[in-house]
Order: structure tokens, then sequence, then C-alpha cells
């Protein structure tokens, strides 16, 4: 007896998916426009992990999209906006009329966390389909483990009525389709100001995300090298512009690139264009770490800090210590690592830079004084030239542009000719 096998008809080891797209440009980078099934979705783009930051996005709100996937499944009508994601370079494109306008996109599967595709606007929706397709999944299984069971029939004619709703549910993802366009970018410098560009009127978009992802300022670009110096490496919030009591962290991402501008355009300054245009990221990433180099050897609070490593484990309910700096010293307060920043770029810039050794030793006669929120008898308070830049029991400088300015004069002044309490 012979047997006669057909090849055609077996299944091949499958990577990618095919849809019909339409080719076009904006913004001089070929787009590539396809209506996707909602269940496809997880599998060609990376789904988002909410306990972890996408360095090419922002943090994904799990409730967020459990919120989404609930949508799809209790409104019959929903609608979506078209999702929005960059390819490096995976997809090829088969046109099928003379124009090549037209044409077949295969687009790579998204396999081990790796994919060709990057989420620039949708991460919820795509989390959300996630959900939803687990839940109905399990919901599934377990009918299926209650239905193996030996039951009445009428409990299984429910069960079965059942699990015929769940798949119909699951059918329903495979049949409602959702916009899909691709932006063919290989450069991620390049995607990340995409990400800057699409949420820029977005509601909700923070200074900190921006500052992150923002590489158009040479401040914003070097954020992640910076922020891996010892004294900020784990303490940086990467969502949040302002620090809560109960934040854990030492600053945003906002203030690091605040302080960054003010070690190098000054603490009221800008970077000028040209400045930007001609500074390389890697002398604004050294200028930066030798400023905190100095301060962390300069201020007792900021030692403690820079030794105790990101990783030193706390009590519920317990302070980090960064929330202890931040309490119960000045170096807490940005604007007063601004004013110091100012107060490096001005004695380490000129024709006679002051040695990084001096500026550490001149800083270390200004930690007697770093405690807060300022009294009556501080040398803020006291001298003459400072007290208009300080009010009483305050926990930082006031945060005007002229006062912030007017304090670097005054400090820096001090390394010269310093008053007596020095």
């Amino acid at each position: 007896m012979s047997i006669t096998v057909d090849p055609l008809r077996l299944s091949k080891p499958q990577d990618s998916s095919t849809y019909l797209a339409i080719r076009t440009s904006q913004g001089g980078r070929t787009v590539y426009s396809v209506r996707v099934p909602l269940l496809d979705l997880p599998t060609i783009l990376p789904v988002p992990d909410p306990n972890n930051v996408d360095k090419d996005n922002r943090k994904v709100d799990r409730l967020h999209a459990k919120h989404f996937g609930e949508y799809l499944h209790t409104k019959q009508d929903w609608v979506a906006p078209t999702l929005l994601a960059r390819d490096g370079g995976g997809c090829t494109f088969e046109k099928v009329d003379e124009h090549g306008a037209v044409g077949y996109l295969t687009v790579p599967w998204a396999i081990g966390g790796v994919s060709s595709l990057r989420t620039i606007d949708g991460q919820h929706r795509v989390l959300g389909v996630a959900i939803e397709k687990q839940r109905i999944t399990d919901a599934i299984s377990s009918v299926d483990r209650d239905m193996a069971r030996k039951v009445s029939p009428d409990k299984a004619a429910k069960l079965e009525a059942e699990r015929n709703k769940l798949i119909g549910q699951m059918d329903r993802l495979k049949a409602e389709f959702v916009g899909l366009d691709i932006y063919l970018e290989p450069d991620p410098i390049k995607a990340q100001q995409m990400f800057v560009d699409v949420a820029d009127n977005a509601k909700g978009i923070s200074s900190a995300v921006r500052a992150r992802f923002d590489s158009y300022k040479v401040a914003n670009r070097t954020l992640s090298d910076v922020i891996d110096h010892p004294l900020l490496k784990g303490r940086v919030d990467a969502e949040q512009d302002r620090m809560t009591l109960k934040n854990p962290n030492f600053m945003g991402a906002k203030h690091v690139a605040d302080i960054t501008r003010a070690v190098i355009a000054g603490a009221g300054g800008r970077i000028s264009k040209k400045a930007e245009q001609t500074l390389t990221d890697g002398e604004v990433i050294e200028q930066v770490k030798d400023f905190l180099d100095v301060i962390s050897n300069a201020f007792t609070d900021l030692a403690a800090l820079t030794e105790e490593g990101p990783e030193a484990e706390r009590q519920p309910g317990e302070l980090t210590l960064a929330q202890e700096v931040r309490r119960n010293s000045l170096l807490g307060s940005v604007g007063m690592l601004r004013v110091l920043g100012g107060v490096f770029r001005e004695l380490r810039s000129g024709e006679n830079p002051v040695a990084l050794d001096d500026v550490t030793d001149f800083f270390k006669r200004l930690d007697p004084h770093m405690a807060a929120p300022v009294s009556e008898t501080s040398l803020w308070r006291t001298h003459p030239d400072a007290n208009v830049d300080f009010e009483m029991n305050g926990s930082a400088p006031i945060m005007r542009t002229q006062n912030i300015v007017h304090l670097v004069s005054v400090i820096t002044g001090w390394y010269k000719k310093a008053p007596a309490a020095l």
C-alpha cells in the first residue's frame, strides 16, 4: 500500500505576517499603512511590560491597558485611532501596481521580546489586547476543565454555551481590524524624537518624559549617561516632574537636564543654538560628571547618598536616604543644585579655570551651611548679599531666575573673598 503526501498542504515554519499595504511618504520617511486584526497586535508589536520602562517609550499603566481590553469586550461599536510604529528595516514590501503605492507588506513577528517594530503610539492598546486575549484563553481553559468532569446534562449544556460564547469573543478579535502606520526609520535617536513629536500636543506628556526623549537638546540627549553617575543611579524618576514627599527618588529626569544646563550654560541661561551644534555629547557628559564628582566629595549628605548605592534595602514605611536629604538639606532642592552648577561653571571657565580639587575644597566650606529649612541664624539669612535670595524657613533658594543668577554671583565671589562664617 503506497501513501502519497502532498507537501504543499503541510504548514511551514512561520515567523511573519503579510498584509495589504499602501506605501506613502511623510516627513521624508516611507510610511506603510495597513489594517491588522486586533489579535495580531501582540504578535507583531512588542507587548510592553508595566514593571519596566521601555527606553524608547514611556512607562505603561497596566490598569489603563486593562480598561482598553474591557472596552473592546463590552463595546460592540468600539473605536480606536491608528497605532503608530517604527520599523528599523525588518519589513519587506512587494509592490503589486505599476506605481509601487500598493503592495504586500511582510512584518516579522515579535519573538522573545525582540521585534522589528517598535511602538511609537499605542502601547496601551497593544497591552490591552494581550490582556483581553489572555482573559479569554484562561476562561476557555477553565470551561474545558469543568467539562472534563462528570456533570449533569444541564450543566454540560451551559458549559458548552459558555465555551461557544468565549470562542466567539476570540473570533471577534480575529475579525475586527485596527489601523497601523509603520514608519521606516532605522536611526534609533530619530525614532525617540518621533515619540516626542507625536506626543508633543498630547495631554499628559511630562517634562520628565520629554527630557528623556527630546534629542534636539544636548542636555536631554546626554541624560542616560549622566544619570549613570553613582549619585543619581537608581534615584531619578523617569516619569514625574514634581517630587512629592512620598517619592523615594532624589530628583526627576527634567531636573537632571536643568542641572546639566546650569553646568554648561549657567544657572539662569539656556544652551544657545550655536552651542547645541558645537558641543559634543562627550564634552557635556564629562563636565556634568565632573560636577557630580565634586559635590559628591564636598558635601556630607551627598557623599552618604553616593556611598549607599541604589540597591539599599529599606523597611516598609522607612524613608529612603534620598527622601531624608530632600527633607533636611538644601542639597535636596534642584534650585540649590542649579546654583552650585552655575558656580562650578563660573569657576571652571575662562583662561585660568580653577582646579577640580580646589572647587571641591571650596564647596566643603559651604557644607556646614546646607541644613534645611533655613533659620534666622543661617549664613543664607545673615549675609547681606545672600539674604535676598532665601526666605525664612525655606528649603531652597527663591526660584526666580534673577535670584538664582544673583546667588551664583554671590557664592562665586566668596571663592576669592569668603565671609567670616566660611
